[in-house]
């Protein structure tokens, strides 16, 4: 069994809890599919916010592997990635205690619980109306440097997100009305249950994170000016050796990009 808690966390429940008592915890519902769910609750006023898997089952196993993806066994990949973001200085959720009990991969029971970031904005939200309502260039030019040097960052150290779209960046809401430089507001990368962590990132995968973030920004208003400072500093040089040296990359990310915004919206 792995289990592992915060002093803060046990400061707040009154001491050392246990395993079960922690699989047993129940929220406000945020997300509740198969055998895992995500919701958050309170204790001593600080809110959190935990997701329990009882296993995945076999079949769901098998149906991943079949699709040669790898699956998500339990909270341990989370668990894992905040460690890694970390690690890195890439701002994501603070630990607040993880858990993992069973040696059957179809069948084991883990928990991740993590500090809650709210009140904050997620980039999807706060850009929503730009392409209307053109923000502060400063605004602009810093929260799209940052969110490729975090992208950059992630694939320099063979981490990839595998849902890299703009809602998975956050920013607390005091940060924005108090801090005077909006080059330096920080953001904080969530939903790291799908993290895949390597020692090189490959290609598609690279492609598929860029993708998403492609994706999910076409609409905000952005020129093209935006996109290419963007490749700039993802890429760590000037934009005519970028555009050259990875022509192929970038392209691979445009059809990737356009794929995804012909797909039909679920209904």
């Amino acid at each position: 069994m792995l289990f592992e808690v915060a002093d803060s966390f046990k400061k707040n429940w009154g001491g050392e809890p246990g395993f079960d008592d922690l699989m047993q915890l129940d929220g406000e519902m945020y997300r509740q599919v198969a055998r895992r769910k995500t919701f958050k609750f309170s204790l001593q006023g600080k809110d959190y916010f935990a997701k329990i898997h009882n296993g995945v089952g076999w079949i769901e196993i098998i149906k991943n592997l079949l699709q040669a993806r790898l699956p998500v066994l339990g909270a341990s990949n989370e668990y894992q990635a905040i460690k890694a973001l970390t690690r890195l200085g890439i701002k994501t959720m603070t630990l607040a205690a993880f858990g993992q009990r069973g040696n059957n991969p179809a069948e084991r029971a883990s928990f991740v619980i993590t500090e809650s970031l709210e009140p904050a904005i997620s980039l999807e939200d706060l850009c929503v109306n730009w392409a209307n309502e053109t923000p502060s260039l400063a605004l602009k030019r810093g929260l799209i440097e940052q969110v490729a040097s975090i992208s950059r960052q992630l694939h320099q150290h063979g981490i990839n997100h595998r849902d890299l779209y703009i809602c998975h960046f956050l920013l607390k809401e005091n940060d924005l009305k108090t801090l005077a430089n909006v080059a330096e507001l920080p953001l904080y990368l969530i939903d790291l249950h799908r993290v895949q962590l390597r020692s090189k990132t490959p290609q598609r995968w690279r492609v598929k994170d860029l993708a998403a973030l492609y994706f999910s920004s076409m609409d905000i208003g952005f020129s093209q000016r935006d996109f290419y400072r963007f490749i700039r500093i993802y890429s760590g040089t000037d934009l005519r050796t970028a555009l050259s040296r990875d022509k192929r990359l970038w392209q691979k990310v445009a059809t990737k990009a356009m794929a995804l915004k012909a797909k039909p919206l679920k209904g």
